[in-house]
């Protein structure tokens, strides 16, 4: 499928080293005022060749909306959008096109198509994400109209753990940990701590100068979502936001709240109480569940994580096998990610935005329908 989405459906194409990449938002309501601005700087973020912890690979990654906006909003027709590919080598996968290289879906393409693009690894290649970063960040406008934050950064890169509790747990942030969650994309990864960071930076360099790489681990906290976000039994916000992130490359295990810890607890720990304030409202008293119950929003903060595996290409010699079975091996060369989770951070932002708006148009939609 190259669909996400129900009310609201992103539709994606191109590959990686084909002439350009785009996508179809449509679903999108009318009359919301466009910050060209925040989608350059979202795409900025999530960009190659800004950092020697990164691919060399540098592109543009210029934006060229098609269709759906007119004089900087948009009309609620199907947002259209291209991105050009321009710092393509295509050369340096002249000599793959012939074996699987080991962790990436050359095989799995090849048993289901019979056919295949080998250059850079066409579909399956992380650089059809740009497309959800921009789709990604008119929904993240959206919903920050509504009150709506996302905030994604980097908890662990290898054996670099970032503590994190004060941030993931919290029910309500302090002043400082806001300004701390502001300024993760000042470090020199997107994490909040700067010490953390810089050790993180340091796990990467290592890997990288030993042609190696290394996985992470992204933790994403939103604040200002309503209670009733969800629709049971088989779209719980839960699975989707699920299916979002595992749709994205390299992912390899994710968790809601306290995820798999809580395999562990007591259910006396693992319940989260529910309190009156004085305004008479009702709220969590803590947030193990990760602000969901039923697969609904309880209007707590909602918290998961996403893990992702080291790059697959790396410089040091595999086994493996040509497409017409005799083993070799091989060394890949190029230009690729040392940790891809250091870039996934954005596009783990883009695709929680493009659950939640859906999520929410779904709710208004049956919540018009209920009043009509």
């Amino acid at each position: 499928m190259n669909t996400f989405g129900r009310l609201l459906r992103l539709t994606t194409f191109g590959e990686s080293h084909g002439p350009a990449l785009g996508g179809v938002l449509d679903g999108f309501p009318a009359g919301f005022a466009i910050d060209e601005a925040a989608i350059e700087e979202a795409l900025r973020r999530r960009q190659g060749g800004r950092s020697d912890l990164t691919t060399p690979r540098r592109e543009s990654d210029k934006v060229r909306f098609l269709s759906g906006i007119y004089e900087g909003r948009t009309l609620g027709t199907p947002i259209a959008f291209v991105i050009d590919n321009a710092d393509t080598r295509s050369q340096d996968y002249s000599q793959l096109s012939d074996l699987y290289r080991p962790g990436h879906a050359d095989f799995t393409y090849q048993a289901k198509y019979g056919h295949r693009d080998p250059r850079g690894g066409g579909r399956a290649s992380a650089r059809e994400t740009v497309v959800r970063v921009v789709a990604g960040a008119l929904c993240e406008q959206w919903l920050r109209a509504e009150g709506v934050h996302i905030s994604a950064y980097l908890s662990q890169v290898g054996a670099v753990h970032y503590d994190d509790s004060h941030l993931y747990e919290a029910i309500h942030l302090t002043e400082g940990d806001k300004v701390l969650l502001q300024r993760r994309y000042e470090q020199v990864v997107p994490c909040p701590d700067k010490a953390a960071s810089e050790r993180m930076a340091s796990a990467v360099a290592e890997a990288r100068d030993s042609c190696d790489s290394i996985g992470g681990v992204i933790s994403c906290r939103v604040d200002g979502l309503p209670a009733g976000l969800g629709e049971p039994l088989y779209d719980k916000l839960s699975s989707r936001l699920a299916l979002a992130m595992m749709g994205i490359n390299a992912a390899r295990g994710f968790e809601i709240g306290d995820g798999f810890a809580l395999a562990s607890e007591y259910g006396s720990v693992a319940n989260d109480p529910f309190v009156p304030t004085e305004a008479g409202a009702i709220v969590q008293q803590t947030n193990h569940c990760g602000g969901l119950l039923g697969g609904i929003s309880t209007g707590a903060p909602l918290t998961f994580r996403t893990a992702f595996k080291p790059t697959s290409s790396i410089g040091r010699e595999q086994t493996t096998c040509r497409t017409d079975g005799p083993p070799t091996s091989l060394s890949i060369t190029g230009r690729h990610d040392p940790c891809v989770a250091l870039r996934a951070v954005p596009i783990v932002e883009a695709m929680t935005a493009l659950t939640l708006m859906d999520f929410y148009l779904l709710h208004r939609a049956y919540s018009t329908a209920e009043r009509g």
